[in-house]
């Protein structure tokens, strides 16, 4: 059984953490002692709230960063603010659904930037304080699409099979110190960006909302379920315990068995 302070003395930083997965890692690592760095969009006010109820809830301090993911510079500035990361999780991202020869090309490009290429600085930024405190983990939210492609998401999947890519070659430069890299990928889990693709998937496939989720969404899913938000936090407090130790370069799956298939 994992103690519930395990992380006392660490500080995570969470990137796109204002809500969905990102939100249910914070307080996961939260509630087992670590520091947080919430980050992400949203009301103020309601940022505000999430960020307070995080340090009631757990008795840890939380800060909020409202560096812009599409931005190196505040991604850095993000990293340096927390005062050393211990922990990176790499959430934030974002969706579009269009058949690639309509696709527009600042939407295709927003998208690598912020879920491929955001990641990559914010490692970048992380790893000096993990290398001199001789231990770090590194989680990259990716999703079963960066081991499976779907229609009409192409720059989605090639974002996600590039963090991936990222995800194994980063833990190969660390494994040695004390540092471990890996990708979590989640099938659908029902978040604000999941449930803000319905309307397009509807558009570009000629479907209703309900047929939406039951034949697209879960049709891969031989569970039939949503993943839950608190499966995936679960799975990222893990790779975060001793017990995980020897988990690097891993691109592993959650996501009711999609990927059996």
């Amino acid at each position: 059984m994992i103690s519930s302070k395990t992380l006392a003395g660490k500080v995570a930083v969470v990137t796109g953490s204002t809500s969905g997965i990102g939100l249910g890692v914070a307080r996961m690592l939260a509630e087992r002692g670590a520091a947080v760095v919430i980050n992400g969009l949203g009301d103020a006010t309601e940022i505000e709230t999430i960020r307070a109820q995080i340090e009631t809830d757990f008795g840890t301090r939380c800060h909020y960063s409202p560096a812009n993911m599409l931005n190196p510079q505040e991604i850095r500035g993000m990293i340096e603010t927390a005062g050393g990361c211990d922990i990176l999780v790499n959430n934030a991202g974002i969706q579009f659904v269009s058949p690639v020869d309509e696709f527009p090309e600042d939407r295709f490009n927003a998208i690598i930037a912020i879920n491929l290429v955001a990641p990559f600085h914010a490692i970048k930024a992380a790893l000096p304080h993990m290398k001199a405190a001789g231990w770090g983990r590194i989680i990259n939210i990716a999703s079963a699409h960066a081991l499976v492609a779907s229609p009409f998401k192409s720059a989605y999947v090639a974002s996600k099979h590039g963090v991936a890519g990222l995800t194994k070659s980063v833990a190969l430069e660390v494994a040695a110190q004390g540092i471990t890299v890996n990708a979590i990928c989640p099938g659908y889990v029902w978040t604000p960006l999941v449930e803000s693709q319905i309307p397009d998937t509807m558009a570009a496939r000629g479907l209703t909302r309900e047929q939406v989720i039951g034949d697209v969404l879960l049709a891969a899913q031989p569970t039939k379920k949503f993943v839950q938000i608190d499966e995936v936090a679960a799975f990222a407090g893990f790779l975060c315990s001793d017990g995980a130790a020897s988990i690097t370069g891993a691109v592993l799956p959650i996501e009711g068995g999609w990927t059996a298939h």
